[in-house]
């Protein structure tokens, strides 16, 4: 555990930094915001998939989705704790630096800047506290040993961020218009879709097979904190699919001759 949280912490913190460095050389012309945003898109792609490939690793040896056990349903937890915390410090960056190229920031780190952060990102903010403060103890322990199986699924949501990030730095290179923006747009649909929308009915049915009950019986077989649970993670992602679904009927709807205009 120890040993996980302190090379997480130096992990994604120092690849942030050498991003940035990298950049700079690669990119001179760029400015800080340009190059601290695309770093933090690049380090965010890093963890989704390694977040990806730990749940599925996880999901195939648990072949019991009750009883089977995988150490990275336990050990990539102390991964997600520490990323989490650097990534909220990441988007108040992000947000501080977009603020200042708009001329209207606070002085960097007073409780104004980290005030206004809060309103813009609350969603987001709240999502990451949820990880860190919710899920994190019902994970390591109210589940005792049950359950990496659906640990592993939730790992596994990460695979669309690699896409979502891939989408924002084409926006970023201003190739919002290429054939590429375009296809990226539909992996993030589906797999926005499949694995934040579809997994949790997923976990339910796959639950409901092994004891063998029907599968609205699941919801008054499993402990009510896994509910919950659920229940949270879900509908952040029922909105963000939202404007997902908002985002692709602009770029998708749009006849050439409006993109013209």
């Amino acid at each position: 555990m120890w040993r996980t949280l302190a090379l997480a912490s130096a992990f994604f913190p120092g690849l942030f930094v050498l991003c940035i460095r990298l950049l700079r050389w690669a990119a001179p012309g760029w400015s800080l915001k340009d190059r601290i945003l695309l770093s933090g898109r690049l380090v965010s792609t890093v963890q989704a998939t390694m977040a990806t490939v730990s749940g599925i690793t996880v999901v195939r040896n648990c072949k019991d989705v009750v009883y089977d056990r995988h150490w990275l349903a336990v050990e990539y937890i102390w991964v997600l704790v520490p990323y989490m915390t650097y990534d909220i410090y990441v988007m108040y960056l992000c947000h501080w630096h977009k603020s200042l190229d708009r001329g209207v920031a606070e002085k960097k780190h007073s409780l104004a800047s980290v005030w206004s952060f809060l309103l813009q990102e609350r969603l987001m903010v709240t999502h990451h506290l949820f990880i860190l403060i919710v899920l994190t103890p019902i994970t390591q322990h109210f589940r005792g040993e049950l359950g990496d199986f659906f640990v592993g699924c939730i790992f596994i949501a990460e695979l669309s961020t690699p896409f979502v990030s891939l989408g924002k730095i084409l926006m970023q290179l201003k190739m919002q218009d290429t054939l590429l923006h375009k296809v990226n747009g539909i992996l993030i649909l589906v797999t926005f879709f499949l694995c934040r929308i579809l997994l949790f009915p997923f976990m339910y049915v796959a639950y409901a097979r092994q004891v063998g009950i029907p599968v609205y019986m699941v919801p008054f077989r499993i402990p009510l904190h896994c509910n919950i649970a659920n229940a949270s993670l879900i509908a952040p992602q029922l909105y963000w699919f939202r404007l997902i679904c908002r985002k692709a009927a602009r770029l998708y709807g749009s006849s050439p001759a409006d993109k013209s205009r």
